[in-house]
């Protein structure tokens, strides 16, 4: 019997399991393995803070990000005063696995099935991958923390089979040394509707390699074609393909998080990816801590409704910037015109700082009002055609 069984061995799942195993509770881990989600790898210097994660899990540590128009003018912001960190998701989510195992936590490979719940027990039912065979996990509580199209999160939880996302794909290429349009020390943002219609596009370097991608919500883009137009434009056709993937990016945070019985939700499976940016690591792994909070919580009172406390420690910190994000998404994603005046704003000294100091602190900056001011006034400006595109 378990305290809690966590559905999904990703960065959130495994934040989950290490928190609970290292606070005292019996915890299973389960986890298909083999699946490495397709990811730009980006991670700011907080998580890095706040996850105690090691130096040479860093691939790379990038100090410019260049946004690119669907003209193709280029904007080459500075990161001042830290660094945006870059992992590779097949050796950054391992890691976290096995911290969690060398906590306490149990760890079990396999696919989720169902939960089955008989005389007050509850029970997470699972494919094991070497044998086949179903297996189960008698438990008290469930984290759900299984990606996107959570399979625990339409089984469990009202509205968890409705979840918006776009189509992320990606390829890891052996990278070159600064050639043609590539640096290793820049990530490229490309706000191009040939790209994408709707969303970005991505050079993100690893050190040896470099993650290549783009996402839509537009079913009818063939991802795989606008990946290489962009190695092509990046001077990256030619370099060696290591890997390909695909996977689902949820759109915005569900309604409810919890069954108000037994089952929380943690991480992609609770929808918690930045709006605008894509950005789902810090996010994720914040998500899984609230929840191994609210599952702690939720054992040591006997309260089910605790189960709400990870939805409401996670938007109490984090709402205003989703919301401020979502807000950028909606007036700036929607066509080409709009999104060369985005780039245009990026011109902005005030905007490059409050943009990477909220990056890297995970919080909205207040400290210079004016600035606040004057972005609004050119955001208003823009939005509003006041002034032509390629104003900065």
């Amino acid at each position: 019997m378990y305290d809690v069984v966590v559905v999904g061995g990703g960065p959130s799942g495994a934040t989950a399991a290490e928190d609970l195993a290292r606070s005292g509770h019996k915890v299973a881990l389960l986890d298909r393995a083999g699946r490495i989600k397709p990811c730009g790898g980006a991670i700011p210097p907080r998580l890095v803070a706040d996850f105690d994660i090691p130096e040479d899990l860093l691939v790379a540590k990038i100090t410019t990000a260049r946004m690119i128009s669907p003209t193709g003018r280029k904007v080459d912001i500075p990161i001042e005063n830290g660094f945006v960190g870059m992992v590779d998701r097949e050796d950054f989510d391992e890691f976290l696995r096995v911290r969690a195992e060398a906590a306490g936590a149990v760890r079990a490979t396999g696919t989720y099935r169902r939960i089955e719940r008989e005389h007050g027990q509850v029970k997470v039912i699972y494919r094991d991958k070497v044998s086949g065979n179903e297996r189960e996990l008698p438990c008290k509580l469930v984290i759900g923390a299984d990606g996107a199209r959570s399979n625990v999160a339409r089984d469990e939880v009202e509205g968890g089979d409705r979840i918006p996302y776009v189509i992320a794909y990606h390829e890891i290429i052996a990278a070159p040394g600064k050639v043609g349009e590539y640096d290793p020390t820049r990530c490229d943002v490309i706000y191009d509707g040939r790209i994408s219609p709707d969303f970005y596009g991505w050079v993100f370097p690893h050190g040896k390699s470099a993650s290549v991608g783009m996402g839509s919500l537009v079913k009818e883009v063939d991802v795989k074609q606008a990946t290489a137009d962009l190695r092509l434009a990046s001077g990256l056709a030619e370099c060696e393909t290591i890997r390909k993937e695909g996977a689902p990016i949820p759109l915005k945070p569900l309604d409810r998080w919890d069954n108000g019985k037994d089952v929380v939700l943690a991480g992609d499976a609770a929808g918690v990816v930045a709006p605008s940016s894509g950005e789902g690591i810090y996010y994720a792994m914040a998500g899984g801590r609230v929840a191994a909070t609210a599952a702690a919580a939720t054992l040591a009172s006997g309260r089910v409704k605790d189960l709400r406390l990870a939805r409401q420690l996670f938007m109490k910190e984090h709402k205003t910037v989703f919301r401020v994000l979502a807000s950028m998404q909606n007036a700036y994603y929607k066509s080409d015109e709009r999104r060369e005046r985005f780039v245009s704003l990026c011109h902005d000294i005030d905007v490059q700082r409050l943009t990477f100091e909220a990056y890297m602190n995970k919080k909205l900056v207040k400290a210079r009002p004016m600035a606040h001011l004057k972005i609004g006034l050119k955001n208003l400006a823009h939005l509003t055609r006041l002034v032509p595109a390629a104003y900065t």
